[in-house]
């Protein structure tokens, strides 16, 4: 069971990782975005791509605090914190709505995670 919950930690990890990376190109989309709201070239435009960078940093704001999560939880699993192992299986529930990858990590995540060997490790290191 430890190779699972080891697998499960670099799974959360990698997850984190990409968030972070997505967040960051958001707000380079957003950058773009702003930089067109205030260009006079685009009169007429100012509206949409003010929303439109709004929007984005919204977004990128919630992937890298998303990421942030996920990889603090995958450090978690991988050192056996209880407090990963709730925080994963929270982050579990809601990786349920990202098809395909976070569905599969979300099941993955129950499973290993709500095992009776997988619980045994977490109370051992309490």
């Amino acid at each position: 069971m430890h190779k699972h919950i080891n697998l499960l930690g670099v799974l959360y990890l990698v997850w984190g990782s990409l968030g972070v990376l997505l967040g960051l190109a958001m707000f380079l989309l957003a950058a773009g975005a702003a930089v067109m709201a205030e260009s006079p070239l685009r009169e007429g435009t100012e509206l949409a791509a003010g929303v439109t960078a709004v929007s984005l940093t919204v977004f990128g704001v919630l992937l890298v605090a998303g990421g942030a999560v996920n990889a603090w939880v995958g450090s978690g699993v991988r050192r056996h914190r209880a407090i990963a192992r709730l925080m994963g299986l929270l982050l579990a529930l809601l990786n349920l709505f990202l098809f395909p990858f976070g569905t599969a990590l979300g099941l993955y995540s129950f499973w290993v995670l709500l095992n009776n060997e997988g619980r045994q490790v977490f109370e051992a290191e309490v």
